[in-house]
């Protein structure tokens, strides 16, 4: 099943739909209330939303407006170096240990928005990633019991401001400009993604394929995650795992190839969809509210 956040054209109101082909169908007008936090909580119910909905019209995905699936995710947490080729384009070691660190939630941003190019860096690059999202408080977490906790999967691109990304270890603040961490296009439930570490995974940038790889290469995979980051805090529901990136990343190209305003990056995944975001020129006003 195939769950979005989206507004539609002229109201500014965030709304739930279930997709079923180019149509969404919203779920308020069918009798579930809430938000994706509350859907998803424990479980998203596919059999209460498909009795709900089943028959019922929907109108054309193009007469909407789709958001980030979870739109202020509590925790984006992102991981490094988690495909071997990308390791070796990078010159890396490869990590002994998971290697996490975070994103700010200011920076998730819809499938479909602009991506900021900003004002005080021109080296922005893409990184294709499978994304997850938790659906239940869970903490101290077995490998084998991780699929439990999972709510859903979406295409993410983690979107890097290099210069600043490596000024200092953690990778922080250049990992979480606004907007970069465009997802979704929409929330896909486990059941229809049934195995997430056989995915093909591509991104291309004004149509030019950069990244080509599949899930199966990923070094830890969704469910040592959840087993090793729970070891350490609880994770909550809605928060964001980004899964890492395979090989082909700009900054790794010779010589470096950079976004820059107007060019169009999408990432698409197996059975997940793709998000495609156009990079502009940041808004440069001070804004204090």
């Amino acid at each position: 099943m195939k769950i979005a956040t989206y507004t539609r054209f002229g109201e500014s109101a965030r709304r739930l739909g279930m997709v079923r082909d180019d149509q969404i169908i919203d779920l308020e007008d069918n009798g579930i209330d809430g938000n994706m936090m509350s859907v998803i909580t424990g479980g998203v119910d596919t059999a209460a939303i498909d009795a709900a909905t089943v028959g019922k019209p929907g109108v054309d995905l193009s007469s909407v407006r789709l958001h980030a699936p979870v739109p202020l995710p509590g925790k984006i947490l992102a991981i490094g170096l988690n495909y071997g080729d990308h390791i070796a384009e990078t010159g890396s070691e490869p990590p002994k240990f998971q290697m996490w660190f975070n994103k700010q939630h200011n920076c998730a941003a819809g499938p479909y928005d602009d991506i900021n190019l900003p004002m005080v860096s021109n080296k922005l690059d893409y990184e294709a990633e499978l994304c997850l999202v938790i659906g239940r408080k869970c903490k101290h977490v077995p490998r084998e019991r991780a699929h439990e906790v999972i709510a859903g999967y979406f295409c993410g691109n983690d979107v890097s401001v290099r210069d600043w990304q490596i000024r200092v270890p953690t990778f922080q603040i250049g990992k979480s400009f606004d907007t970069h961490g465009p997802m979704g296009p929409y929330l896909v439930t486990p059941d229809e993604v049934d195995d997430p570490h056989n995915l093909a995974i591509r991104c291309t940038v004004n149509g030019e394929e950069r990244q080509n790889s599949n899930t199966k290469h990923l070094i830890f995979d969704c469910y040592d995650a959840i087993a090793h980051l729970t070891q350490s805090f609880t994770l909550d529901v809605g928060d964001v795992l980004f899964m890492g990136t395979p090989s082909g990343v700009g900054v790794a190209m010779k010589p470096p190839s950079f976004m820059k305003a107007g060019d169009k990056v999408r990432v698409e995944i197996e059975k997940l969809g793709y998000i495609e975001n156009t990079v502009v020129a940041e808004d440069t006003q001070t804004v204090i509210e």
